[in-house]
């Protein structure tokens, strides 16, 4: 029995001493730490920082602030890790949010844990708050509105005004206007709008945390009247009947509608113009003091008091003025009267001079080739499948006959010079598209496409081909080749040419023992 109990304390008192505390460590306590006064403090940071009372016995790891919307943020919460080593520090709390109230503590970190000072509470700065104004004095191109900045958030209010734009959320980055500063009521000038387009407004306020914007306000730009143009109709030699539909005055009052024409596409009431009453609905308009053989364009127009709207474009032909003239051999031509000059819409036929005297008929190719007098020759004379073509494209003409002192025209009338042909394109337009208005429409006699014929002018030409110096007959039905009676050497003279697949009228030279065809003008 005594061996045991001597056996038992020798167990208990090598155990004593086996688990014996180092007594530094035993010593140490978590540190004390006392949290600065937040400074500095803007809508999205602030300054802070600590003050380290105590280490605790132990070496501090770390140290810094921890926030949180929370009344005892922790090290899990936001925090900043400064530097250690100091019993002062400095923080900077970023990330904030403007407007909210934060508590804030210093920490400080040793092997035994965490120690934090007081909980200091602040609140960020906040941007400022406004009120948007109605918007007023709307026209097409402006508008008014403004605002109310009631509070600068706690920061002084550097620019305020309206921003606007065509999308529902508008920011300082769309268009805007700057109206003073600080708190207070302004007023603002909206500029540089479209006509009878819905826009979104706001007014905006910003301090140095950044920009506030009141309610969003919609609101439509005025707008010109919306208009139709009527067909045109009882189109005379110098007069036509057209009209046309109001179907929105735009938001203001039409004081005047009708139609504007010219001779120029897209023509304004600044040219000629009918005034047919007030308001919206349908009207009739007389056009008058037209001229005859001249394209017109014509739209509808109607005015209120922010413009002047246009219907779409339609153009009219008015007719020329037309005759006919008789040649010595009896053969009639029709005539018509393009701008100031009148031409035979035919091609000549006439195989006797103006004097009487016959003009030969050349048949044969070796014949053709050698000579040096007038002649006149129908193209592939003789063939079987193609023997009146006299009959629909008139005779083909040596440059002789033309020049011959007998003169081969009607009487009064005269083989065109260089200078009338140009005077004729001048009238229709540029050339790449006065052959247009001069061929024949169609494809009964071009060959396809016909490019930009319409026969506009009445003229009327017809693709007759030519007789080369060989006596080869060539491009019927692709080509119409006119002679002048302007000579641009010895051996040629100028020509005008019109092709199948160009809507231009073109002016070489062709040698004067080629057979084209002849078109007159009146003296």
């Amino acid at each position: 029995m005594r061996k045991k109990t001597i056996l038992a304390y020798s167990m208990v008192f090598l155990l004593f001493f086996s688990c014996e505390i180092n007594p530094a460590e035993n010593d140490a306590t978590l540190t004390e730490v006392t949290t600065k006064n937040v400074t500095n403090i803007t809508g999205t940071t602030a300054q802070c920082g600590g003050i380290v009372d105590s280490d605790g016995g132990a070496t501090i790891t770390a140290c810094g602030v921890c926030w949180s919307t929370g009344q005892t943020p922790t090290i899990s919460d936001n925090r900043t890790s400064d530097e250690t080593g100091t019993s002062s520090f400095s923080s900077d709390l970023t990330g904030l949010t403007p407007g909210t109230t934060y508590y804030v503590r210093a920490y400080a970190t040793n092997s035994v844990g965490t120690g934090y000072g007081n909980a200091i509470s602040f609140t960020t700065l906040n941007l400022p708050v406004l009120i948007t104004a109605e918007v007023s004095d709307i026209t097409s191109t402006s508008a008014k509105c403004g605002g109310t900045v009631t509070s600068d958030g706690g920061s002084a209010v550097t620019s305020r005004g309206v921003c606007w734009s065509t999308n529902q959320y508008p920011t300082v980055s769309d268009s805007k206007t700057t109206d003073g500063t600080g708190t207070g009521s302004f007023e603002s000038e909206i500029t540089g709008l479209t006509g009878g387009n819905d826009y979104y407004v706001c007014a905006y306020a910003t301090n140095g945390i950044g920009t506030g914007y009141g309610s969003v306000k919609s609101f439509r730009t005025d707008n010109i009247p919306s208009v139709s143009t009527a067909e045109v109709s009882e189109i005379t030699a110098t007069t036509a009947k057209c009209g046309g539909t109001v179907t929105s005055d735009g938001g203001s009052a039409v004081t005047s509608r009708g139609v504007c024409w010219s001779t120029s596409q897209y023509p304004t009431v600044s040219d000629s113009k009918t005034t047919d009453g007030t308001g919206t609905g349908s009207f009739e308009s007389e056009i008058t003091g037209l001229t005859a053989g001249t394209n017109y364009y014509v739209r509808a127009y109607a005015t209120n008091s922010v413009g002047t709207g246009y219907g779409s474009e339609r153009s009219f032909f008015i007719l020329p003025e037309t005759g006919t003239v008789t040649d010595i051999d009896g053969n009639t031509y029709q005539t018509v009267k393009i701008g100031d000059q009148w031409w035979m819409t035919e091609n000549l036929k006439v195989t006797h001079y103006r004097d009487g005297t016959a003009i030969p008929h050349v048949i044969y190719d070796t014949d053709w080739y050698w000579l040096s007098v007038g002649a006149y020759c129908i193209y592939d004379y003789g063939s079987y499948w193609a023997p009146n073509n006299d009959i629909t494209y008139g005779r083909l003409y040596n440059w002789y006959a033309v020049n011959g002192s007998r003169y081969i025209a009607p009487t009064g009338w005269h083989v065109p010079s260089n200078t009338d042909w140009q005077s004729l394109i001048d009238y229709l337009g540029v050339y790449n598209s006065a052959g247009g208005k001069l061929k024949e429409a169609g494809i009964s006699h071009w060959n396809s496409p016909n490019t930009g014929a319409t026969n506009e002018s009445g003229f009327s030409v017809l693709p007759g081909g030519y007789r080369d110096i060989y006596g080869n007959y060539n491009d019927m039905g692709y080509h119409a080749y006119f002679w002048s009676s302007t000579e641009s050497s010895s051996s040629s003279a100028y020509i005008r040419s019109l092709d199948y697949n160009n809507s231009g009228i073109f002016n070489p030279s062709g040698d004067k023992n080629c057979g084209f065809s002849i078109r007159c003008i009146k003296d």
